[in-house]
């Protein structure tokens, strides 16, 4: 079993949040493989499907962003999923906005859902999907920036990039994190012209 978390904060004013892709990108997986209905459970949403043969859950937590980790790791330990089986979803200031890392461990980078979870997974060795949303410029600006809605110019790419997770998600959770990024680097490149 995986458990699959997308990181934002709940409530309908921060559904267009730059911080709010990981719920974003849950939402498309959710579509795309037709999982349950959403249900409230371990301080978020959850809902269960199947992708290439695994069982997933997906977990939206409902802590707000800086308390992600009190839902994600409840879960973990209900559900006895170990962090290696464990993905999260989020945004990534240091990313051009339209790229994607993933990564396995490794510092917060000043992320406050990943510090979070660091503390209450006690490890860092969980899966990160990495989506980049660019930077404001200046340190000063980034909460303000984060909590702001993407720009309608900015929609296009976010719709790319979150279909894009769906589409080629069972290849990450079979371990393969590079032949995941390539594909979304693939399925992302504007089309060449003649």
């Amino acid at each position: 079993m995986k458990l699959l978390v997308g990181l934002g904060n709940p409530g309908p004013e921060y559904a267009r949040n730059r911080h709010n892709i990981g719920f974003m990108a849950l939402d498309a997986v959710a579509s795309a493989f037709s999982f349950g209905p959403w249900k409230r459970r371990f301080q978020g949403e959850t809902c269960e499907g199947l992708i290439g043969g695994d069982k997933v859950v997906a977990l939206k937590p409902l802590t707000y962003m800086n308390l992600s980790g009190q839902s994600v790791g409840e879960a973990a330990r209900f559900l006895k999923i170990p962090p290696s089986d464990i993905v999260v979803i989020h945004d990534e200031l240091d990313l051009p906005p339209a790229k994607l890392r993933t990564k396995i461990g490794g510092g917060h980078g000043g992320h406050n859902g990943l510090k979070s979870i660091d503390a209450h997974l006690g490890t860092k060795d969980y899966v990160r999907v990495r989506l980049g949303i660019g930077h404001p410029g200046d340190k000063n600006l980034v909460a303000d920036y984060v909590l702001h809605d993407f720009g309608k110019g900015d929609m296009a790419w976010v719709h790319d990039m979150v279909d894009a997770i769906a589409d080629n998600l069972a290849t990450l959770l079979k371990g393969d994190e590079a032949g995941f990024m390539n594909k979304i680097v693939r399925a992302l490149e504007p089309p060449k012209t003649k």
